[in-house]
């Protein structure tokens, strides 16, 4: 049986970051908080790093799903903003596809809260729509691992790619001769074990 190995393309790919809401992460069991919060910012470092067209979305935020955290606003303050009045699919969302139309890109990477339910119903969509999705693991979270783990083979056997934000970030790159000193600065700002790496890289070209 012949595979064919889609990469990610930095100039073909969108992030979709949906219903980061300060009140659903409550609901995030399967990463501790500080965790689920460095990974979130880590994609979001690193799709700025690529120029990746970004799309914000959040689901009745005036209840008690909560405004979309702060950090992302600052982030992309520039970007599409949905603010959906209702719809849990955010691919029922006419802006909401439409502002995914219009970046141009075949490759969608998303994130969300929660992973079941916000990340994997608009991931199943794309995928009968034709796009490639590529789900970021650890910057989407749900209630524990059971419900995770459910949710990942749901959207396995649709297609989708299951991916770190670490992996997607190294598949972006493809070669650390593209901008070691940038590239290793995110790593090194969001993985402890990396900025060891990193230092010490830097120790040793000082001699």
């Amino acid at each position: 049986m012949s595979y064919s190995y889609s990469r990610l393309d930095k100039n073909d790919a969108a992030l979709l970051m949906i219903d980061h809401q300060a009140g659903l992460l409550s609901l995030v069991r399967d990463f501790t908080p500080d965790e689920f919060k460095n990974n979130v910012l880590a994609l979001a470092d690193i799709a700025e790093f690529f120029d990746l067209p970004t799309i914000l979305t959040t689901s009745f935020e005036d209840g008690p799903n909560g405004p979309l955290v702060p950090e992302l606003k600052e982030k992309f303050p520039d970007a599409p903003y949905i603010a959906r009045p209702g719809q849990i699919n955010a691919w029922d969302n006419e802006d909401f596809v439409q502002a995914i139309k219009d970046t141009g890109k075949k490759q969608l990477l998303i994130a969300g809260v929660v992973t079941d339910v916000c990340v994997a119903f608009p991931a199943l969509a794309a995928r009968e729509a034709g796009y490639e999705v590529f789900v970021v693991t650890d910057a989407s979270g749900t209630f524990n691992p059971t419900v995770r783990d459910a949710a990942w083979d749901r959207m396995s056997q649709a297609g989708v790619q299951l991916m770190n934000w670490f992996s997607a970030a190294c598949e972006l790159h493809r070669d650390w001769r593209n901008d070691i000193e940038g590239f290793g600065g995110i790593l090194a700002k969001h993985l402890p074990h990396y900025s060891n790496l990193i230092q010490s890289r830097d120790a040793v070209l000082k001699h």
